[in-house]
């Protein structure tokens, strides 16, 4: 009782911290910034649109909802690549590692972030076709975070995420909080519910060589450097409830109890599962979200999945998004070897209306 109550406790806090986001001004849209806090670069759970609150587990959860980390058995390595809009030369590079501290001491990650944005021509007043080089963008988020499970119910997470993001003479810097709950339960723990809270932290602002000025003072022909100052700006907060169930085909020909299944674990499971979900996203700086999404697996080897995300105006002239509210994607996963680790590929795509090129996303998993 003592952990379970731990567990609300998390939960209430959580909760209670929502007040401000469902507030959201939505005549703010596109007013806050690190814009880069809302990509998620997980091939599992874009597949999804990453409608996979309830259910998500390891290194994923660390973008979708970081109380999924509790799920990591052991150890958990991931890598991923996603490719945006093909042919423009931007792309995200990420990296994530979990590790169980004990048996009831939690689950410790870490996720590395990086986008890779190409090269911009240097532009200013005297050179406005540019003939002063160019630069690279330099956008890196560091994210660490730890979850547990207060009882085979209940598992919250929480994580700290530092921001950083600048160009050759500009430069800010900010940190962004989170936490998470799931609450799992059923005769195979096949219910799922999931809420987080992400990106609520300290204002950014922009500082550097880039906001000064050469010019002549009023009196006097002696130069002057004037420094222009920039506005603070927010992080792009939001609030996610999803809700799953697990559906599983063949359940009529397993045994009914644990007790039957203790001799034959693998046997006991169902083969064919399909999980249905559902999720609303509220926003502080864009558009609210509404989806719906579907994942068929096979023996949990094989794993197919699809979503559709609607927000107001999508597939309209007046859309804010380039997407089209679709996802698809996939995972195989196998044993490598009797005693090795579990190896996951994943891969999702998300249509774009402009341009029409999509967002591929790459995924490698280690799991032991």
């Amino acid at each position: 009782m003592k952990k379970i109550s731990t567990g609300f406790l998390v939960a209430a806090i959580a909760l209670g911290t929502t007040t401000h986001v469902l507030a959201g001004n939505k005549d703010r849209t596109g007013q806050a910034g690190a814009s880069e806090l809302l990509i998620n670069p997980w091939g599992q759970s874009t597949g999804v649109f990453g409608m996979n609150t309830a259910q998500v587990k390891g290194v994923d959860a660390m973008k979708t909802n970081i109380a999924g980390l509790a799920f990591v058995n052991k150890t958990e390595l991931g890598a991923s690549y996603s490719l945006f809009l093909r042919g423009s030369g931007i792309g995200v590079n990420n990296l994530g590692f979990a590790q169980k501290l004990g048996k009831n001491s939690g689950t410790l990650g870490i996720n590395i972030m990086a986008l890779s944005m190409g090269e911009i021509t240097i532009t200013d007043y005297d050179n406005p076709e540019g003939s002063s080089g160019s630069y690279k963008p330099q956008l890196f988020n560091m994210q660490l975070g730890y979850a547990k499970s207060f009882s085979k119910s209940i598992h919250a997470g929480i994580a700290a995420t530092f921001v950083s993001e600048q160009i050759s003479n500009i430069r800010s810097t900010g940190m962004a909080f989170e936490a998470g709950i799931q609450y799992v339960t059923g005769k195979r723990d096949n219910f799922h519910f999931g809420i987080t809270l992400r990106n609520i932290g300290t204002n950014m602002r922009f500082s550097g060589t880039g906001f000064s000025t050469e010019n002549t003072a009023e009196q006097g022909e002696y130069p002057m450097s004037t420094q222009v100052p920039s506005e603070k700006f927010e992080m792009p907060t939001y609030l996610n409830f999803g809700v799953a169930y697990d559906f599983y085909l063949d359940e009529a020909n397993q045994p009914a109890t644990d007790a039957q299944a203790t001799d034959n674990a693998a046997a006991a499971m169902p083969k064919h599962r399909v999980t249905p979900m559902a999720n609303f996203t509220s926003n502080s700086f864009n558009n609210d979200f509404l989806g719906l999404g579907v994942e068929y697996s096979f023996k949990e080897m094989f794993m197919l999945r699809g979503a559709y995300r609607y927000e107001r105006n999508i597939g309209t002239a007046n859309s804010t998004t380039m997407y089209t509210g679709f996802s698809a994607g996939a995972t195989v996963q196998t044993r490598i070897g009797e005693t090795g680790p579990t190896l996951a590929i994943d891969y999702s795509y998300r249509p774009t209306q402009r341009p029409a090129t999509g967002v591929h996303v790459f995924s490698l998993r280690f799991i032991r």
